[in-house]
């Protein structure tokens, strides 16, 4: 079976939608496009915080495999940042709870399969308690971090995180504002 085909918004001049493509596409073309990331903090943990990370699923077209922040994906059509920031959190980790937008940043890298990510990400923070209940078709794995931990293996082993999770880690740490 077939995995249906969302479309998702390009993105034009000052941020805004120019119009709808399918995700396969821009990926080969590398068209600007939206993109929402989450970054979910465990909130028992307070004189040791911790971030919920995924290992995208061998399934995924690109990136597959590796580890990046607790779930990240696309708006579709007519579908807000805010919506799809918590549908990708239910359908990958298979809970929700309060996020905050914190900041958004625009990038453009070639992935290692010829694939070129251009993105206008939206990064949000959440808190949650609990494990995950996670869809083995989007998520192959998760774990709790501590970030010194996570920077450490960053350093060690940078090919098995995602290109976008580690210019959020490496440029935008203290603008997720986790205390």
């Amino acid at each position: 079976m077939r995995k249906k085909e969302f479309f998702i918004p390009l993105i034009g001049k000052k941020n805004k939608i120019i119009g709808f493509e399918k995700k396969e596409k821009i990926h080969t073309i590398g068209l600007l496009h939206s993109a929402v990331s989450v970054f979910v903090f465990n909130s028992k943990k307070k004189n040791q915080k911790m971030l919920m990370l995924q290992k995208r699923s061998s399934q995924k077209y690109h990136s597959s495999l590796l580890w990046t922040n607790t779930c990240c994906s696309h708006p579709r059509k007519n579908e807000s940042i805010l919506t799809a920031a918590h549908r990708c959190l239910i359908e990958e980790m298979g809970f929700d709870c309060f996020l905050e937008k914190k900041f958004c940043f625009t990038y453009r890298e070639l992935l290692n399969n010829g694939l070129i990510e251009n993105e206008l990400d939206h990064v949000f923070v959440g808190y949650y308690s609990y494990s995950p209940i996670i869809n083995y078709k989007e998520v192959d794995n998760w774990k709790w971090i501590t970030l010194n931990k996570l920077i450490e293996d960053i350093h060690i082993s940078p090919e098995s995180y995602t290109i976008w999770f580690k210019i959020i880690i490496k440029k935008y740490l203290k603008q997720l504002d986790f205390n």
